[in-house]
């Protein structure tokens, strides 16, 4: 793969190269990209998904927006360095093309604000709920009107997929949806693979997938434009990472651990001597402890805490990123840039502690099952609605379930999958608030 094909600005519909030399400098193309994420309808929805305790109403815990905003801003730096280093090396993609080292910030801050923008309420335990309704509910029922690749997609629903669904999906008199840079899409896609088969190889871009059936025609000519390598398994469509994914992940590793971390402090589920103890290694060489020492409040010391550990780990990151290079570039480098890390074991302490005193809480355990009940209820309502009206035959009572999706959603005259998939991708739209909401319409608790 190379740089220069792999930053490319061209949006879906071009129908001319877009050049770097001749971008306006104060409407850069891959900022553009970060303004139109943040000014979608799903990137707002994210201020009601709670990102580590579903529902949770305490002020502490931060949400899927406040967590995408903060991976974007650990992104930004991790870009900026990397894109400084990398036009250090390749000097031709300034000198002949115009590529600053502030672009390469521009599309991971973009990629990482968007990362989230597909995940369903509740939490990861919400993908597993939709996935469950057809795996062990009565979503099962469709099995044999679905090919394998289709059930996959709706057996293993991933927010990822959904998120590039969200960015790119053509609506009436909207095409391309966001329209965003294809250097953009392909820093976001984590997975550049179709769901099956599943886990081809030990690869961390073969972990989960990261588009739908419906999609695959898209994401084939965002990865031919990007020049991303084909590791097709049998015809199956499957390509290397964009190189910049690796940063966008790293991210929201630094991100999620080490804020998690602080979330669960603040909310008494770690005690806060822990802090100290559990981070030492990552700031020893960065803490002033005379000004440690002179934080009176606890949310101070972890704030300081915090941002340490956070710029030690993005040093760390960058160093493998840049030591690496020439292997991401082949494809060859298979882990995540912390799986590298030198802080490894510590990380893996952090979480180790993060899953066992805030993950696996009584209040997660008791608020994830209410959300398995909550998505696989409504699941069940609108699928059956939809199916019966496309078969001709739905009751009054699907009918007016019908009336209270958004008329994108409507549709019936597609396919099996198409609607069922529609239903999975509405569900999963839906905030924390407002899943709880039309559930209690349905149970017949709120009028």
């Amino acid at each position: 793969m190379e740089w220069e094909q792999l930053l490319s600005l061209r949006r879906f519909g071009d129908a001319y190269k877009r050049l770097r030399k001749e971008q306006d400098e104060t409407r850069l193309g891959f900022e553009v990209d970060y303004d139109r994420v943040i000014f979608s309808a799903a990137f707002r929805s994210l201020q009601d998904k709670t990102q580590v305790i579903p529902l949770s109403k305490t002020d502490f815990v931060h949400t899927r927006l406040t967590h995408s905003l903060e991976v974007s801003v650990v992104g930004r730096s991790l870009g900026r360095i990397a894109g400084k280093k990398i036009l250090e090396k390749h000097p031709y993609l300034s000198e002949v093309h115009g590529y600053k080292f502030n672009d390469f910030g521009a599309i991971v801050a973009a990629a990482a604000l968007a990362h989230d923008i597909g995940n369903p309420p509740f939490g990861h335990s919400g993908e597993k709920a939709i996935g469950e309704y057809f795996k062990n509910g009565n979503g099962q029922r469709f099995k044999n009107e679905l090919s394998n690749k289709e059930y996959q997609d709706i057996l293993e629903f991933e927010g990822n997929a959904n998120g590039y669904k969200l960015l790119t999906e053509s609506r009436k008199g909207v095409e391309g949806g966001l329209r965003l840079s294809y250097a953009t899409l392909g820093a976001f896609m984590k997975y550049p693979k179709e769901s099956l088969p599943k886990k081809p190889t030990k690869h961390i871009a073969d972990k989960k997938f990261g588009f739908f059936q419906s999609d695959v025609d898209s994401f084939k000519e965002v990865a031919s434009e990007l020049g991303l390598s084909t590791t097709s398994h049998k015809g199956d469509v499957a390509y290397s990472r964009h190189p910049l994914t690796f940063l966008v992940e790293a991210a929201d590793d630094i991100c999620y651990t080490i804020i998690d971390f602080e979330d669960g402090i603040n909310l008494g589920l770690i005690p806060e001597d822990f802090a100290l103890e559990y981070l030492i290694k990552l700031v020893k060489d960065s803490i002033n402890t005379k000004k440690y020492n002179e934080l009176a409040y606890m949310e101070d010391r972890l704030s300081y805490l915090r941002a340490l550990a956070i710029n030690t780990l993005i040093s760390d990151a960058i160093g493998t990123f840049v030591d690496n290079e020439e292997a991401i570039l082949k494809g060859e480098f298979d882990v995540s840039l912390m799986e590298k890390s030198k802080f490894k074991a510590q990380i893996e302490d952090i979480l180790s502690l993060s899953v066992k005193k805030i993950y696996q809480s009584q209040e997660v355990i008791e608020k994830e099952i209410a959300g398995y009940k909550i998505i696989s209820d409504i699941l069940e309502v609108y699928t059956t609605a939809l199916t019966r009206h496309k078969e001709g035959d739905g009751s009054n009572y699907d009918q007016l379930m019908i009336s209270t999706l958004p008329e994108f959603y409507r549709d019936t005259t597609g396919s099996t999958y198409s609607i069922l998939l529609n239903a999975c991708c509405y569900v999963a739209s839906l905030s924390d608030s407002a899943a709880v909401h039309i559930h209690n319409k349905i149970m017949g608790k709120q009028l």
